[in-house]
C-alpha cells in the first residue's frame, strides 16, 4: 500500500507544482488580485502560449486523476477483487 501511496502523491505533487508554474505564468495578471492561477488567460499570442496553457491543463488533470487513481480506483479494485476470489474459494469449498 505505501508503494500506491507514493506513486500517487508523486503524481500530485508534480501536477501540482506544474500547474502551479503554468498559472503562474499564465493565468495570474497581478499577484495583488485575489484570484489567481484560475483567471483566464490574457495575451497568449503566440503557440509556446498556447502549449503552456495546455501543459497547465494536463497538469491540473494529473494531479486530480494520478492521485485518485493510485489513491482509490487501485486499492478499491484489488479489495473487490479479493472478496470476489475470496467467495469463489467458498464455493469450491462446499
Amino acid at each position: 500500500m505505501a508503494d500506491e501511496f507514493m506513486k500517487g502523491f508523486a503524481l500530485f505533487t508534480i501536477g501540482g507544482l506544474g500547474w502551479i508554474t503554468f498559472g503562474g505564468w499564465y493565468r495570474t495578471p497581478s499577484y495583488y488580485q485575489i484570484s489567481q492561477l484560475v483567471n483566464p488567460a490574457e495575451g497568449v499570442n503566440t503557440a509556446y502560449g498556447e502549449i503552456g496553457l495546455l501543459a497547465g491543463d494536463v497538469l491540473f488533470w494529473l494531479m486530480i486523476l494520478g492521485a485518485l487513481t493510485f489513491w482509490v480506483l487501485i486499492p478499491a479494485s484489488r479489495q473487490l477483487r479479493d472478496a470476489l476470489n475470496d467467495g469463489e474459494d467458498d464455493a469450491a469449498a462446499n
